[in-house]
This record gives structure tokens, C-alpha cells and sequence, in this order.
């Protein structure tokens, strides 16, 4: 967090002042304006389909009032950027945006951008520069959250109450490093399932009110707003009124302005440009108040050394056993995630289960139903590349609900940021339906996908960003089934014994004390582009969901 080194000794000034009697005239408080710039500012958006229907003309009609209002809009959508990071905009993707190493290219292409990727009235002329004003915003999925509301944040991003709030911490830090930007959350609307209806509220509410407080964030480039509480109740609000701003809830935690499915309707999406046009406004003059004309430098490198950060060496792992499924998520990673193509009805669920075990007390387990001609992925991705060197190939042991099933061992090269897939193909043996059968694939065997330039190329084990068990189904066949995997390890080293921890009815530590496990499936938001199966090599790593709970 970002505090002014001058406030103590102004503090301390003004109190020797007032205590030696010595007449200081106290500032006049800048009363807020809802008025638009008196100069075309830029303003590019980060959405996906819920921001387009909000953005379309006749639709939300936010795009015109915006216009109407002196900033020229552009925005992002699927496929857009570096990486096709726009295809990312769940919370826990946030992070890859405003805290990763790649962050830089993202926001140099995000500053940039003048493009319009929905349909709306851009009649004013582009002034030229960069975009001044960001705003991003994750669609109605994103208040699927699990764990409890009051939930403190946690250690790593998920898609449970603390993940969210240890998100939005994270990348506080990029956004004062750039006061000359104003960035502007927009809450995730609501669902009208109301499960986890309590949390989503209990998250947005600490966004708009203790979010900014709680890190002691002195600037005033960062807003929110309450997007999420303005489609619960034609009674909600987060508005500017009566010269003051108002946010207000209404008693209704869940969607009340549903269209076919969770995206807000039209009423609803006007209901909240009506709101938030004025207010964006008043987050305008606030910033201008104090923000520079450019960008701070950037911090001197060390001596000797890069202006640019260098990619951090490959960290190598430990000899046998790297992941027993015991001890919480694998360091370095988020944990066992799983994934699924947009727009089909796959269901999966990859998370770690106590009822079967090879050694100790847990496993992981995959369940799917993957549609036909598509593909599903449960797996763990590292935020640095690692060297497995040490190790000949990979094994592990493996379970299953019948032999024959067809399965991708998946492993990634390349960098977090850009990886590339690596496939060795195989099924489930018989000996794996009533026992634990030992799996062992050299590396030479784990071949550079089909899909992938290079294709055949022999994996390099120096070069580890990921490890993942794949399905992808023909045209005419759906598959489902049951897998379980446990005791990871490097081929060729000798493994540490894995000792059963004792029974406790107490949670393991870093797991929620309610035994309610995170959301088992976040559904896309609709609109989203079907991944042909020449790119699910791509697709696997691009962070929608993480299932399970390590």
C-alpha cells in the first residue's frame, strides 16, 4: 500500500500551529462534480458479454451516454491483446492483468487500445494519447463465491470470498504505480440462484467500502463501482444525489432484473448507466484533483543491472515425491484446477477428496462429462518455469471407474505467460480399476502437441509451467467417468515415504472451517467464443475457473 511520507509532518505542522495560537485558514472542501471532462478523455473498458449488452446501443446504452458525456470509449472482448488475455476476466485472472510479469506488455497494449469491439455510438473524434481511464469488470459467475462472507483475504486467488479479496490486494500495488490513470472496478452482477448470494454481497460491500481503506490508499485514481448492488433492487443505488454520493441496499441479494439467463436485462443495464455515467464523472474530477500529467519514473534497476526485469531462472524441484496431495497446494501454483470449453454443457470436478487414497489420506479425483467434440483439464500451472531435470519422466498412480478410458497426460513448457503443450496419450489399464495402478512416462514419450508449431518435439524438462490430465471427445462421443491420481513424482528418484497424518475432525490448516466445499463449476458467461480444438492447447492454461479446493 502507497502512503504520502509528507501526511506525519504536515500532521505535526498543523498542530504546532493551532496549539501556538497562530491563525491557519482551513481548506475548503472541493464539493464533488457529476458534470463530464470539458475535454474528450479516453476510456477503455475490459468486459465480456455482460459489458457489451451494457455498452450496445438500445440495449444498456452505456456506450452513447459515455460519448454524450466527453470520453471516447474503446474496449476489449474475447480473443483481444497479448496472449488473448481478453479472454480472461474472472477475478482470479486479474492478477495475470495487474500483477504478473507479463503486466507491463498487457498494460502498455491496454493504454494504447483504441479499438471498438461492441456495437455502440462513438461519435467523437479520437483525441489522440493514451487511454486515461480504465475499466474492468468480471461477469455474474464471479459472485459464485464460496467460503463465508466475513472471510479475511487469503494466500492465493480463488474463487471463494478470501481468493477475491487477496485479488484485489494484489494488484492495488500496479495501480499506484500509475496515478496518471483512473482505474474503476465494476462490481460482477448477481446471480439469481441465491446460494452464494450472502458472500457476493459481503465481497462488494468490502470492495466499496474497506477495500481501499484497509490498505491505507492515499490516491485517488482507484474507484469502485457497485454494479452488483444496482441489479438487486429497483430501490438499490450507487449513485451521486443531492450533491453527495448514495449506496444504498435494498433487503434482495440476487438478480432482479434477470434477461433469458443471469445477464442483466435491458431495464436493468439502463438502470445502471443511469447511475454510473454521473458518478464515473464524479470519480473524474476526484482524480483530477491530484493526478500528474505522466507516469512516475520507474525505479532505478540495481547496479549493473536490467531496466527490464529478466525472466527469473528456472526453479528446480525436489527429488521424488512433488505432490502427495496432502499438504495443500503444490508452492508456486494455485492449486489442482480444472477446466472445460466455453459454451457446452461439460461438467466437471477436479478437486482433492479423503475417500480413496494411494498414500496418506487424500487423492485427487476428476469427474467429467465432457460433450462430444470438445475437451476437459484438471490440473496444477506454475507462476515461475521450474526444472525437472532431476527426474527421468514423471509417474504417479492412477485409479479409475472402468479401463479403456482415453486420457492426455499434459505437460507445459514455455513460460507462464505463454506456455505450449506437451501430450503423452494413453488409457485407463484394468489393473487401475480395482487397485492402484503405477503410471511411468519418460520424457521422450511426452511429445509437443499437434496443434502447436514444432509439433513431435521432445519435451524439456528444464522448462516445467504445468502439468495437467487432458480428455477431448470425437464428434458423436460424450465421455464421463471417474479418474484419481496420487503420489507424483519425478521417474527415477526415490520418494520419500508418505506418512498418513492422524484423524482429526478439526480442518486441515488453510482449509475453511465449513465443510462446504468452493463452487464446483463456474459457468461462462454467454457470448463467449467456442475454442476449436487447434487451440485447446491454449485453452488449458487460460485461467476461467479453478475447481476443487487446492
Amino acid at each position: 500500500a502507497m502512503k504520502h511520507k509528507l501526511l506525519p509532518l504536515l500532521s505535526l505542522l498543523a498542530i504546532l500551529f493551532l496549539t501556538t495560537g497562530t491563525a491557519l485558514a482551513a481548506p475548503i472542501p472541493q464539493a464533488d462534480n457529476p458534470g463530464p471532462p470539458d475535454h474528450v478523455v479516453k476510456l477503455i473498458f475490459i468486459h465480456h458479454s455482460t459489458g457489451e449488452n451494457w455498452l450496445t446501443d438500445g440495449y444498456g446504452d452505456l456506450g452513447r451516454t459515455l460519448d454524450q458525456n466527453n470520453y471516447f470509449v474503446s474496449d476489449t472482448n474475447y480473443g483481444w491483446g497479448p496472449d488473448a488475455i481478453g479472454d480472461r476476466t474472472d477475478i482470479p485472472n486479474w492478477t495475470e492483468w495487474f500483477a504478473s510479469d507479463q503486466t507491463p506488455t498487457y498494460l502498455d497494449a491496454l493504454f494504447n487500445e483504441n479499438g471498438q469491439h461492441s456495437s455502440y455510438t462513438r461519435s467523437l473524434p479520437d483525441p489522440g494519447g493514451e487511454n486515461q481511464v480504465v475499466m474492468f469488470k468480471s461477469c455474474f459467475p464471479n459472485s459464485e463465491l464460496g467460503g463465508n462472507p466475513n472471510d479475511p483475504p487469503g494466500d492465493y486467488e480463488d474463487m471463494t470470498v478470501s481468493g477475491a479479496k487477496y485479488v484485489y490486494n494484489t494488484i492495488l500495488p500496479t495501480f499506484a504505480q500509475h496515478p496518471d490513470k483512473l482505474f474503476v472496478v465494476i462490481t460482477a452482477p448477481p446471480l439469481s440462484d441465491g446460494t452464494y448470494a450472502e458472500n457476493a454481497r459481503a465481497f462488494n460491500d468490502w470492495l466499496v467500502n474497506d477495500w481501499l481503506r484497509e490498505n491505507n490508499y492515499t490516491l485517488n485514481n482507484v474507484a469502485v463501482f457497485d454494479f452488483y448492488n444496482i441489479l438487486t433492487d429497483p430501490n438499490a443505488h450507487h449513485r451521486f444525489v443531492n450533491g453527495q454520493v448514495e449506496h444504498i441496499a435494498a433487503g434482495s441479494n440476487t438478480l432482479y432484473y434477470p434477461s433469458e439467463d443471469d445477464h442483466p436485462s435491458a431495464e436493468g443495464s439502463r438502470k445502471a448507466t443511469e447511475e454510473f455515467v454521473p458518478m464515473l464523472n464524479v470519480f473524474y474530477h476526484r482524480w483530477m484533483g491530484n493526478a500528474p500529467l505522466q507516469s512516475p519514473t520507474e525505479a532505478a534497476p540495481p547496479a549493473g543491472g536490467e531496466s527490464q526485469r529478466q525472466p527469473p531462472a528456472a526453479q528446480p524441484v525436489p527429488s521424488g515425491l512433488f505432490d502427495d496431495l496432502e499438504r495443500g497446494p503444490l508452492p508456486g501454483t494455485s492449486g489442482w484446477e480444472g477446466y472445460f470449453q466455453d459454451n457446452t454443457d461439460t461438467d466437471i470436478n477436479c478437486s482433492v477428496d479423503s475417500s480413496l487414497a494411494h498414500g496418506g489420506v487424500h487423492s485427487l479425483q476428476f469427474d467429467f462429462d465432457v460433450t462430444p467434440d470438445s475437451w476437459a483439464t484438471c490440473g496444477f500451472y506454475f507462476d515461475s518455469v521450474q526444472n525437472w531435470s532431476a527426474g527421468q519422466g514423471v509417474s504417479f498412480y492412477l485409479r479409475a471407474d472402468r479401463a479403456g478410458i482415453p486420457f492426455d497426460v499434459d505437460l507445459y513448457g514455455g513460460s507462464p505467460g505463454g506456455r505450449t503443450t506437451y501430450v503423452y496419450s494413453t488409457e485407463t489399464p484394468a489393473e487401475s480399476v480395482d487397485g492402484w495402478a503405477l503410471v511411468e512416462i519418460p520424457w521422450g514419450e511426452i511429445l509437443r502437441a499437434a496443434w502447436e508449431e514444432n509439433a513431435g518435439a521432445p519435451f524439456d524438462p528444464t522448462q516445467v509451467t504445468g502439468f495437467s490430465i487432458g480428455l477431448s471427445t470425437p464428434e458423436t462421443e460424450r465421455l464421463n467417468g471417474t479418474l484419481w491420481l496420487d503420489d507424483l513424482a519425478l521417474l527415477g528418484q526415490s520418494a520419500p515415504p508418505v506418512v498418513a497424518p492422524p484423524p482429526t475432525e478439526n480442518p486441515p490448516a488453510g482449509e475453511p472451517e465449513s465443510t462446504e466445499s468452493a463452487p464446483r463449476r463456474l459457468l461462462p458467461c454467454g457470448g463467449a467464443l467456442a475454442l476449436p480444438l487447434g487451440l485447446v492447447g491454449l485453452a488449458f492454461w487460460q485461467k476461467r475457473r479453478r475447481y476443487g479446493r487446492w
